[in-house]
């Protein structure tokens, strides 16, 4: 083959992030989106600061990030009496060096879509193109097998081909044909935004109920001349899953009449749900879906990256997060070892492979990841969602044997704080345990940081190999 080229089956927030990070550094790289038009789709997101600081590597600005979402300010926990439980600073206002951002989803992919196609050239996004399947040939090349809009196939060789297509990802399908299906462990968000003033600091993170019934609230956008802001909520419920997921579709738009009698008396002096979700924009249902976790996230040439590789709860709010860190990291490991299949390797080292982390060294298996002596790494994300549905000992695994007031900070090995509040739920509220959001994400300042590259994986990696 001649010059490098690399293939990306996906062209999500996850997929644009590989496409920028390697324009950054100089590779080729052509991005193949199913879809015939990208749209703002969706609701709200969060960007936790370890990814902020990683788009600000990208080149992508406070102004950009401002004109799509807003920096939150405070997680707040509020019990149904609608009195506080817990509420801590986020962001710049913990300490951090990088905000935290909620965005929306839509306005944020474009952004990303627009940064890639300005630098990039538009032909490098390739819509209406569906990648189906992959090839591995003998000289070291992948081929893609792709499905297009109008009926017609074709195949597309590079040097490397990144499977970011998701949840439903066909490329994994192919790498793990004995894998689970979809799990749906009882848990239905409705979600979807609603023109109104903010609370408490104009841009709070507010979970308010309990496990089987509760709703998370927060603004993705400044307020208007009028005082209004677009408010994102998510209004959940935990179900029977015995039967599994009856329904049509894993995510669908809904009338507001199906779910909001649910959360009628969810009325205070501060908030009243019922009118905030009957003056609603839009309102999608979405269950909480999640996959079991697999050996490996590489096959030859192809590698797995964002949901196609570990599936995470929404309500750990790290979603995609994780996957501009997958871009990130896939980025440093074709600088050390070029666009190869080592390079591959080596980042599913760095993620996936779990073997260098020692359970018998009294580490705690958290939502996203694994904290303790040994390493950080997503396998822990997908093994503690499979440990939990198993019914394990999830209370001692979550708080490691501490009381809920010493649960929330604690210092790592190397001295740097740990904050375990981003799922918005004390331990037992969630059901999947603390989000290792802020573990080692990013150290506060005055904390010793360790060098980088010229592309820096986040402090989310490297800070755990100097602990």
């Amino acid at each position: 083959m001649g010059k490098p080229r690399v293939l990306i089956a996906g062209g999500g927030i996850g997929g644009l992030s590989a496409a920028l990070t390697l324009n950054q550094i100089g590779v080729d790289c052509v991005v193949f989106e199913s879809v015939r038009e990208l749209k703002p789709l969706g609701v709200g997101i969060n960007i936790q600061p370890n990814a902020v600081r990683e788009l600000y590597d990208m080149g992508i600005t406070e102004s950009d990030m401002d004109r799509v979402g807003v920096k939150a300010r405070e997680w707040a926990l509020v019990g149904l009496n609608g009195n506080d439980i817990y509420a801590e600073p986020r962001g710049e206002e913990a300490g951090y060096h990088w905000p935290q951002y909620a965005v929306h989803r839509g306005e944020f992919h474009m952004l990303l879509h627009d940064k890639f196609v300005e630098r990039a050239g538009k032909d490098a996004v390739r819509l209406g193109a569906k990648v189906t399947g992959y090839e591995n040939n003998a000289d070291g090349s992948v081929t893609a097998l792709i499905e297009h809009a109008d009926g017609t196939t074709s195949r597309e060789t590079g040097s490397l081909l990144i499977a970011a297509d998701g949840i439903h990802s066909a490329l994994r399908a192919q790498m793990h044909p004995e894998q689970p299906p979809i799990h749906w462990g009882g848990a239905i968000m409705w979600r979807g935004t609603t023109r109104a003033k903010p609370i408490r600091t104009g841009s709070s993170f507010i979970g308010l109920g309990t496990h089987q019934h509760r709703m998370v609230i927060y603004p993705i956008s400044a307020p208007d001349a009028d005082g209004l802001a677009t408010i994102n909520w998510i209004a959940e419920m935990t179900l029977d899953a015995s039967d599994g997921w009856q329904s049509t579709g894993w995510f669908r738009p809904v009338e507001i009449e199906e779910f909001a009698e649910n959360f009628e008396a969810f009325k205070y002096d501060w908030l009243d749900v019922p009118e905030m979700l009957r003056n609603a924009d839009v309102s999608y249902e979405n269950p909480m879906i999640d996959r079991e976790p697999v050996e490996t996230w590489v096959d030859g040439g192809v590698a797995l990256m964002g949901d196609a590789a570990h599936a995470m709860y929404p309500t750990g709010s790290n979603g995609a997060s994780q996957a501009i860190i997958d871009a990130r990291t896939l980025g440093v490991a074709m600088l050390e070892h070029g666009v190869t299949r080592a390079a591959l390797a080596a980042y599913d080292d760095t993620l996936c492979d779990y073997r260098r982390c020692d359970p018998g060294r009294g580490t705690r298996r958290v939502h996203g990841g694994l904290q303790g002596g040994g390493g950080l790494c997503h396998r822990g994300a997908e093994r503690r969602s499979a440990h939990h549905r198993r019914g394990g000992d999830c209370e001692r695994e979550r708080t490691g044997g501490m009381n809920r007031r010493n649960w929330w900070h604690e210092a790592a090995p190397c001295g740097a704080p740990f904050c375990f509040g981003g799922c918005g739920f004390v331990p037992g509220y969630c059901g999947l345990g603390p989000n290792p959001a802020h573990i080692c994400a990013e150290l506060p300042r005055g904390w010793q940081r360790p060098p980088y590259p010229r592309i820096r994986s986040s402090v989310y990696l490297q800070c755990v190999r100097w602990c």
